[in-house]
């Protein structure tokens, strides 16, 4: 029970500590220079740029509907975090205030905003909570709707971006998907991880012969399994193996060795838990 508190803990930490990463990315680059991000983070840029009030009251205030149907929704832990980045981000964006402004250089704003607001967000995201109600929203409407939650929260920010052209200009609202498009990608990598690993399905009339070399050379361990060709209805072997972006080109010069009629399928794979393997030098 302590230790389940203490992952707690260290989660809420990590995420109000990725809020401040992503406020400080909003008021050093992004709302000085009237670009925006996607979500409800971005209508709040909007409305504190027409109304002239700070914009962590316009970030708690619409977000907080949303958490509450996330509590009905998705579950109380999920909530609490999400909370916990949302009035984060609200406190760090007052805190900050205008002093912490950085560049005036749009260009320079966009991608840098970009890089360190998805910095903070995927810090959130990797520890359990979330930053913007159009998430919590696109995942309740995704089981009502035949649309993903991807498709839904791009359908949201191509409307709230858009808006941005008649508030700001339409050179901002190029400028702001310059942001949202860095910040897309800056948060795959926090999520998922720069050594991002591969899954290997191999098929191979030599699959033994195949899985001691990648246990040797590689360091990687193998499960073998049954499998029947949907065709021929033989009788096959199927390796399956996880590798480093990096070993992969290794593993299909192993391959090639070894059988070149293999069927091999490579698939990305963003998280791995539990196994083992003892980690080889690769001659």
């Amino acid at each position: 029970m302590a230790e389940h508190w203490r992952y707690r803990v260290y989660q809420g930490v990590l995420v109000i500590g990725g809020s401040l990463v992503a406020a400080y990315g909003l008021r050093g680059f992004l709302v000085p220079n009237h670009i925006i991000d996607g979500g409800m983070t971005g209508i709040s840029i909007l409305l504190s740029y027409l109304t002239g009030l700070n914009i962590g009251w316009f970030l708690l205030a619409l977000n907080l509907p949303f958490l509450l149907l996330g509590y009905n929704q998705i579950g109380k832990t999920f909530t609490v975090l999400t909370f916990l980045g949302v009035a984060g981000l609200a406190v760090w964006t007052w805190v900050l205030g205008s002093a912490a402004v950085v560049t005036q250089d749009l260009l320079l704003a966009a991608v840098f905003g970009g890089v360190i607001v998805g910095l903070g967000v995927g810090l959130v995201i990797r520890h359990g909570g979330s930053m913007d109600g159009t998430e919590i929203v696109a995942v309740v409407l995704s089981e009502r709707w035949p649309f993903s939650v991807g498709e839904i929260i791009m359908f949201f920010n191509v409307f709230i971006l858009g808006s941005a052209g008649f508030v700001f200009g339409w050179d901002r609202a190029m400028y702001s998907l310059i942001a949202y498009f860095v910040a897309y990608k800056t948060i795959d990598v926090v999520v998922d991880g720069l050594d991002e690993s591969k899954g290997v399905w191999i098929v191979s009339n030599r699959a033994e012969e195949l899985g001691v070399v990648i246990l040797a050379r590689l360091g990687r361990g193998v499960t073998y399994l049954e499998a029947k060709g949907g065709y021929s209805e033989e009788p096959k072997q199927m390796i399956y193996t996880v590798v480093t972006r990096l070993e992969l080109p290794k593993l299909r010069t192993v391959v090639r060795e070894i059988d070149p009629q293999a069927f091999v399928s490579v698939a990305d794979i963003h998280e791995t838990m539990g196994g083992y393997f003892r980690k080889r030098k690769i001659h």
